[in-house]
């Protein structure tokens, strides 16, 4: 199967200022890709390359197969995007906007059609409000209707969870997983949200300064080899922390708060923890542990 985007050597130049730097970039179809980078990194302009409102400086630019310069129109046609905020028109309902939509598409849409699209990003009941009464919640979710009004296999989103409170962005991501494994959409996403690139992502690209600094599946780069390990106790905090700090265990003690004990671990001692810890009579009443994309991303970005 041919991915659903291959970038070869793109780069880009504003003058004497190169924004993107010999990039290569594949994202296979079906599967969620994160899109990473600080500000500046050259993700905003390498989005505007692929949805051909910037053209590269060289490189080659290929979606499904098919090169951009080759066939623009039937690419972008197969392309669904919310770059930045969607705009509408606020004195329409959110029904009127999507069919100025499909008509700009040539699209024939019946009334189930419409009521099907809705339920979809859970704006069923309010399509018919005007778009001046929505919050910004449901401006992104009606932003997504119209990204996905023409049914494209590949779904381009610029920051989608900007502005939303923590229930809108548990519901934009639970959509998204929707899209991905109930209807097969690919989905090319960039977010300042880390945690949320961790949870969906299947893959991701990491860029800084124009140039990539990693890439590869989300779990092979987020190795299980540098743990953040939280071990929580029932009994004498101080009786574990002196337990620890005189055994083998000292150099990977990271500290404690209240009753709670951390480590920096790989994933395979946890168990070994675990048991030294019941053997010198401490009860541990729960472990959790995280790989923090966070610190890789930091870490990735100021190398």
């Amino acid at each position: 199967m041919k991915p659903a985007i291959r970038l070869e050597q793109v780069s880009k130049q504003f003058g004497s200022f190169t924004a993107v730097s010999n990039l290569d970039m594949e994202v296979k179809a079906g599967e969620i890709y994160g899109f990473l980078g600080p500000n500046g990194s050259g993700k905003s302009t390498t989005l505007r390359m692929l949805m051909s409102l910037i053209k590269p400086t060289s490189g080659n630019i290929e979606v499904f197969g098919h090169n951009m310069n080759v066939a623009r129109n039937m690419i972008m046609g197969n392309i669904g995007c919310i770059i930045e905020k969607p705009d509408f028109y606020g004195y329409l309902s959110a029904q009127k906007n999507i069919e100025l939509m499909a008509r700009a598409n040539g699209l024939q849409y019946t009334a189930q059609n419409y009521l099907d699209l809705f339920e979809l990003v859970g704006l069923n009941g309010r399509q018919q409000d005007k778009v001046k009464t929505y919050s910004h919640g449901m401006k992104q979710r009606l932003g997504l209707a119209q990204a996905l009004v023409h049914d494209p296999n590949l779904i381009i989103l610029d920051e989608p969870n900007t502005g939303l409170d923590p229930q809108g962005i548990i519901d934009l991501r639970t959509l998204l997983v929707k899209l991905n494994q109930e209807r097969g959409k690919t989905i090319l996403l960039s977010s300042h949200i880390l945690s949320e690139i961790e949870t969906i992502a299947d893959s991701m690209i990491v860029l800084n300064k124009g140039k990539t600094v990693a890439q590869g599946r989300v779990q092979e780069l987020l190795s299980n080899e540098d743990l953040h390990v939280e071990v929580e106790i029932e009994n004498d905090i101080e009786q574990a922390v002196s337990l620890v700090q005189n055994s083998q265990w000292a150099k990977q003690y990271a500290g404690q708060e209240h009753k709670v004990l951390r480590f920096e671990l790989a994933k395979a001692e946890i168990a070994n923890l675990n048991q030294f810890l019941t053997q010198g009579n401490v009860r541990v009443q729960r472990i959790e542990f995280k790989r923090q994309l966070e610190e890789y991303f930091l870490k990735m970005t100021h190398n």
